[in-house]
């Protein structure tokens, strides 16, 4: 047979077997609801077990790239007469193709398998690549989605996740480490502001307890107020799903901002709103005790 065959159409329609394309398309019509389904009723039942969430997140993975391996070696094998001649056209074709205009999609293809396997992260994990810090959500052969905090769907190629250094913030555990920071006067009673900092996150309904609750202090100055000295609070405490990172952040935020004004503790914040009060009453000739 002649080597250019392929662009013979008399050529192309011997080796395709045309009678057996609805077979090929009944089957990924059948491994697309397949998948479909098998997803659905795992993330319903993630919804329903939490503590088996990120477990059936990646099952879902690994299922969805087996039905695809198995899907494209049965439509080929059925659609395709794989003579000698057709191993060795497809197979230069194939090498063209890879070695040129697909360099950066089979780059992409071999980390996605090298992310199934190597497990650097997990589907549930939340990570962070570059500028971007999300859920992951799926982990495909080319991209990895990602949903941010303000619920964008990020894809990211999965080339990236071999040259960028990855973090994940709780590593396959459903639970996940969050550091929340305060600043108050430097004049503040340390025990006091650190007993409302620490009972604040306590009491939050999405703590996870079986973890450590720690408060650290330090004075130093206020992050982009350099001239304002100021003691910073800083509390890490895990919340119990790592979805509830912010709803925990403002709950533990409302809780403890609350507490320091009935306590009469004074942030950073309430010092410049003070001293704006007073410059203009000064301005304007009132006397200092008639400032609130």
């Amino acid at each position: 047979m002649n080597p250019t065959f392929v662009s013979d159409p008399s050529e192309l329609l011997r080796v395709v077997q045309l009678e057996r394309v609805p077979f090929a398309l009944l089957a990924i019509a059948i491994a697309w609801g397949l998948t479909t389904t098998v997803a659905r009723v795992l993330d319903d039942l993630g919804a329903r077990f939490t503590g088996w969430r990120i477990l059936l997140k990646q099952i879902t993975v690994v299922l969805k790239f087996l039905v695809l391996v198995g899907t494209t070696g049965v439509v080929v094998a059925n659609l395709v007469q794989l003579t000698d001649e057709v191993l060795l056209a497809v197979g230069g074709s194939v090498a063209f193709a890879v070695g040129f205009a697909l360099k950066d999609l089979v780059t992409s293809f071999m980390a996605g398998v090298t992310i199934l396997f190597d497990r650097p992260f997990q589907v549930g994990d939340r990570v962070t690549v570059g500028d971007i810090y999300g859920e992951v959500v799926e982990i495909g052969l080319r991209t990895t989605r990602i949903v941010t905090l303000n619920d964008s769907h990020v894809s990211v190629p999965n080339s990236r996740f071999l040259t960028d250094t990855v973090s994940s913030a709780n590593a396959g555990e459903l639970d996940q480490l969050c550091v929340i920071a305060f600043y108050v006067s430097s004049l503040t009673e340390l025990n006091l502001a650190r007993r409302i900092v620490y009972e604040a996150t306590i009491s939050s309904r999405f703590v996870f307890l079986q973890k450590p609750v720690k408060v650290y202090i330090r004075e130093a100055p206020v992050p982009g107020m350099e001239t304002m000295i100021a003691l910073h609070l800083t509390v890490k405490a895990y919340v119990m799903d790592g979805r509830f990172e912010v709803a925990f952040d403002t709950d533990v935020h409302e809780r403890v901002k609350r507490a320091f004004r009935e306590a009469g503790i004074e942030t950073p914040g309430d010092l410049i709103v003070a001293k704006l009060r007073r410059d203009a009453a000064k301005a304007d000739g009132l006397a200092p005790y008639s400032i609130r």
